[in-house]
């Protein structure tokens, strides 16, 4: 038997494996390869643990990378955005970073943690 037949009928190769025939398939590539970073991949382990079937469409389409890089910028857009209006309106300026150091990263990690989880809220998980 020939180690990989070709079917003009479907137009697919075909490889053996045992003594079954299977189809040589291959995902599509995509166009561009962007980086993801921490947001992306925090949404593709919930798309693969909670949304199977949205993540593997994404995966056979060829769109899971652009599609998890847009979520990584608008989420880390989000995320400073959130993080800038707030220390504004709190207060926690510059000024208060020279004046009292210890008390301007606690107010800054507290408004980093409540940023934090309105981005999962709203990009991350929804």
């Amino acid at each position: 038997m020939e180690k990989y037949i070709y079917d003009e009928s479907n137009g697919l190769w075909y490889e053996l494996q045992g003594d079954y025939y299977i189809p040589c398939l291959t995902l599509p590539t995509e166009k561009e390869n962007k980086p993801i970073g921490l947001w992306g991949q925090r949404h593709k382990r919930y798309l693969q643990e909670c949304k199977k079937a949205v993540y593997i469409t994404l995966l056979t389409s060829g769109r899971l990378n652009s599609y998890l890089a847009d979520i990584d910028e608008q989420a880390t857009e989000m995320m400073f955005r959130l993080v800038e209006q707030m220390a504004d309106k709190e207060g926690v300026t510059e000024q208060l970073k020279t004046e009292r150091p210890m008390l301007w990263v606690g107010r800054i990690n507290e408004i980093q943690a409540r940023a934090r989880e309105i981005v999962n809220a709203e990009i991350i998980y929804a």
